[in-house]
């Protein structure tokens, strides 16, 4: 991965740089495996339609993106058809989720 795709990881993330592009690997796994849809609720709010078998690497994954960078709030919600996962930043960091839904478009499983 070049440092060009790193661009958008802001300042606030606390995730040793030469980790970040294993976590990518792992939201691109996930999108791929698991991504049945997504939707840009507002500018600040996206939400991913997971596949509800993978709650456990979702919420392992979300929660150690919340440790790193502070400023997503992460929200799963689980039922019998899909796993719901909303991500939520502040406006300042519409820039990261912008780069995140990028990454998933296309990704679907």
């Amino acid at each position: 991965m070049s440092s060009d795709n790193q661009a958008w990881v802001p300042e606030a993330c606390i995730l040793p740089s030469v980790q970040r592009p294993l976590r990518l690997a792992e939201f691109d796994d996930l999108f791929t495996t698991a991504l049945r849809e997504q939707q840009r609720l507002s500018p600040t709010h996206l939400r991913w339609r997971l596949d509800p078998s993978t709650e456990a690497t979702a919420r392992d994954l979300t929660d150690r993106e919340s440790s790193c960078c502070s400023f997503f709030t992460f929200t799963i919600t689980g039922d019998t058809d899909a796993l719901r996962l909303d991500v939520q930043v502040p406006a300042a960091h519409v820039d990261v989720l912008d780069a995140l839904a990028h990454r998933a478009a296309g990704m679907t499983a």
